[in-house]
């Protein structure tokens, strides 16, 4: 789509004043290496990282041991119990993929895809980070989304990541993927109910608006937040929240033995860095993602691919 199109497209999507907001707010982020977001130090945005990582893997002799972990995505089958979820939604289970970065390697895309292919799942949820570069061209990135689209079955809901654009949303809402931008809805078994609601970028755009959120969902209904970052667990939790599923984290990508993370890049605990995790009454998960970033490598941190199936508290 052209950038004329594309802003009309947001224009009718959010309103004219919210659109322009979020353009602009995009536009004058500028990649930074430090301050910005909720980090001070972001390396994602230092180019030159790409170049000095890989150069050390590849003396230490780790580099292509960690692209071929980057081909094998470890799939999770992860049982998630909420008090008072309506019976009729024990068993639904929920496809969560984030950090795909589908630009960065081709062939990391293709094998996701033909481990999806054969999954059965109720709904399938999209934690952010599509692009590999955090500004720049959305064509490769929108080109390899569309193209794992075409493998996802319906319905399919999704949030930003901080390497996402807000220009990327009228065409995938347009291929089916529908975005909760602070927004909620209802999704419906027979005569019960939950809702799913989904927040902007907390961790670099800093858009995210919980409150805005949560006030469109009954206070007696069980409610899901899909965020990118775990960063938001003080909000989710005392808006009442039951879960929250996240991302951002890739569990750290490259580990230590054990998968210790080197570093996280995100301002949370770091019991919070993947998998199951609990905040007062909110429960929590956070996918070690599906793609890499930076540099196609994984190590001690196999990708993820993961099935929530929700279960009666």
């Amino acid at each position: 789509m052209k950038d004329d199109d594309i802003h009309l497209a947001l224009e009718k999507r959010l309103g004219a004043i919210h659109a322009r907001q979020r353009l602009g707010i995009e536009q004058d982020s500028e990649p930074r290496v430090f301050g910005g977001g909720l980090n001070t130090f972001h390396p994602e945005n230092w180019f030159s990282a790409h170049a000095v990582i890989r150069s050390i893997l590849k003396m230490t002799g780790f580099y292509w041991i960690g692209r071929n972990n980057s081909l094998k995505h470890q799939l999770v089958k992860h049982d998630i119990r909420i008090p008072n979820l309506p019976p009729k939604f024990d068993g639904y289970t929920l496809l969560h993929l984030s950090d795909l970065h589908v630009d960065m390697s081709v062939n990391a895309t293709q094998a996701l895809i033909d481990q999806i292919k054969s999954l059965e799942y109720d709904a399938c949820i999209l934690t952010g980070d599509y692009r590999a570069k955090t500004n720049g061209s959305i064509e490769a990135a929108m080109q390899g989304m569309l193209h794992l689209n075409e493998h996802l079955k319906s319905p399919v809901y999704a949030v930003l990541g901080n390497h996402d654009s807000i220009r990327m949303v009228p065409e995938l809402e347009k291929a089916g993927i529908h975005f909760l931008l602070n927004e909620a809805i209802e999704i419906k078994q027979q005569n019960e109910s939950i809702f799913l609601a989904g927040i902007d970028d907390a961790h670099y755009y800093r858009v995210d608006n919980i409150e805005k959120a949560a006030e469109q969902i009954p206070i007696d209904k069980v409610s899901i937040i899909l965020s990118h970052t775990p960063e938001v667990y003080r909000q989710a939790a005392h808006a009442g929240f039951d879960v929250l599923f996240c991302g951002h984290t890739h569990g750290g990508q490259i580990c230590l033995p054990g998968g210790i993370p080197v570093t996280l890049d995100a301002k949370c605990p770091r019991r919070m860095g993947s998998g199951e995790w609990q905040y007062a009454d909110l429960t929590g998960y956070t996918s070690r993602g599906a793609g890499t970033c930076i540099v196609d490598v994984r190590l001690n941190c196999p990708p993820e691919i993961t099935l929530h199936t929700l279960r009666c508290g």
